[in-house]
């Protein structure tokens, strides 16, 4: 596994990462709180882009959301920042496009 973190500053973390959390729950494996969510990205049926399950966990801090993502490859870790990005910056569109600062794990 590989493994990115990213600090993103904003003052609805939580708000965000429940949205985030709701959001994907209606076809992921989720759970979440107001405070801590993770979302399981499952292997892709056809196997082809993701050839394991990736994982997505994030924690709401008062100025910062804090997002983790633990991927089987590097495509897979590429794909599922991009995913986390454009995601949160829809529901954040008051305030986007929002900084990640992404660095290895």
């Amino acid at each position: 596994m590989i493994a990115a973190t990213a600090s993103v500053p904003t003052r609805s973390a939580s708000r965000y990462l429940q949205q985030l959390c709701k959001h994907w729950a209606h076809n992921l494996e989720v759970s979440f709180d107001a405070q801590h969510g993770s979302v399981v990205f499952p292997r892709d049926a056809r196997g082809a882009d993701f050839p394991g399950d990736g994982l997505a966990t994030f924690d709401a801090k008062p100025d910062t959301l804090e997002v983790r993502i633990d991927a089987s490859t590097p495509e897979q870790l590429e794909g599922l920042q991009g995913a986390v990005v454009r995601h949160l910056d829809r529901f954040a569109f008051r305030e986007a496009p929002l900084t990640f600062d992404w660095r290895p794990a």
